[in-house]
């Protein structure tokens, strides 16, 4: 079971027009805002990355607006977030080696990261509704790849409730909250 303490949030390139063209964008930045949300009711550091912010535009204001609460973003000009020094700095200064993973696009830069990171034995999170691609295929294309590779599925409530362990205590009410 998956604990706070040992957990870190990486978001990938959830970036300007290019995420409002997403398959099911709308559900998509719904589930994003409650993981990162919850991922901050549990004090999980998150980090959040942008491939090339000068030219796709930055993070989603919605998702800017919570995620400028903890940290600021890392820009990025590979596809994997592992190959940008900041990023693999930041990451490995967390001291934590279960990395929840979410973002776009599934079948690129997701998928690459997650390769990266499984390659440098983090154990990988990848939350199946918050990733998307620009098709339905690509991302179940990606989301298989991926877990070929190691990586572990869950979803936002999946993740959640695992990381409350307990139905009772301001938290566990704060969460209901949050999923409702």
């Amino acid at each position: 079971m998956l604990k706070p303490e040992e957990c870190v949030l990486v978001i990938v390139d959830v970036q300007g027009k290019l995420a409002q063209i997403m398959d099911n964008s709308d559900k998509l930045h719904q589930q994003l805002q409650t993981l990162i949300q919850g991922a901050q009711l549990f004090e999980i550091p998150i980090l959040w990355l942008e491939q090339l912010p000068d030219k796709l535009g930055a993070t989603s204001t919605e998702l800017q607006t919570l995620l400028a609460k903890t940290s600021s973003p890392i820009a990025k000009q590979h596809f994997s977030g592992w190959h940008c020094d900041a990023f693999a700095k930041a990451l490995t200064k967390t001291n934590r080696k279960h990395v929840i993973v979410a973002g776009i696009e599934t079948h690129v830069c997701v998928y690459q990261t997650c390769c990266d990171l499984i390659e440098q034995q983090y154990s990988v999170h990848l939350v199946a509704d918050c990733v998307s691609s620009r098709s339905a295929e690509n991302k179940q294309l990606g989301i298989q790849m991926m877990t070929a590779r190691g990586a572990l599925l869950t979803n936002v409530e999946s993740l959640l409730f695992e990381l409350q362990h307990q139905a009772q205590g301001e938290q566990f009410r704060a969460l209901l909250k949050l999923i409702k």
